[in-house]
């Protein structure tokens, strides 16, 4: 990491920093403060806000977890956020992604083109939509007319807000991991990246 992470457990100079650290620890439990959090720690506020709003992506939408891990894992391989990668890849294989689907995800090259191809061996039609949303959003920002409508077409209002929303998040993570290099992954690719 490009700054030292915070010891732990994480000193408090304040009772508002020690209920920081103390709602993060929450959220991570039964697992220790994470290399991520041990960076964002050096600004508490920031890590309260980021732990709030991560912890409702993750844990408060209505989305599948084979959705939810296949988006974060594609914006993980988009920004090559390795780190990323290495925590949601195998969340997203527990959610029933099949190997030739996790295969697909962790391809370099940009998806946006491919959509309207068939689906790919081991994936659903959904799984694949969503993989190309991520792809295209976390590429180019804007997102095709053709890619929406195919999004649309098998998710709610709701489940369309809740994966823009987590590819939205999860560029943001990968943006702060990638630059502070947190868990010394920079570089590495999706096959070293455990």
């Amino acid at each position: 990491m490009r700054l030292p992470y915070v010891a732990n457990p994480p000193p408090t100079a304040s009772v508002s920093e020690a209920a920081i650290v103390s709602r993060i620890t929450a959220r991570r439990a039964p697992r220790p403060l994470q290399p991520l959090d041990l960076a964002l720690l050096h600004a508490p506020a920031v890590a309260d806000g980021w732990n709030s709003f991560l912890g409702a992506v993750r844990t408060q939408t209505s989305l599948a977890a084979d959705v939810r891990e296949l988006a974060i894992s594609r914006v993980a391989v988009a920004n090559r956020a390795w780190y990323e990668w290495a925590h949601h890849a195998p969340l997203a294989v527990a959610g029933g992604v099949a190997a030739a689907g996790m295969d697909v995800a962790k391809r370099p090259e940009a998806l946006d083109l491919l959509l309207e191809t068939r689906t790919p061996e081991g994936l659903t039609e959904a799984q694949w939509v969503v993989l190309c949303f991520a792809d295209e959003m976390t590429r180019n920002v804007e997102v095709r007319g053709g890619t929406f409508a195919r999004l649309k077409a098998l998710f709610s209002d709701k489940e369309v807000v809740e994966i823009t929303a987590t590819v939205a998040c999860y560029n943001c993570v990968s943006r702060f991991l990638v630059a502070l290099d947190v868990g010394e992954k920079n570089g590495l690719g999706p096959d070293t990246a455990h």
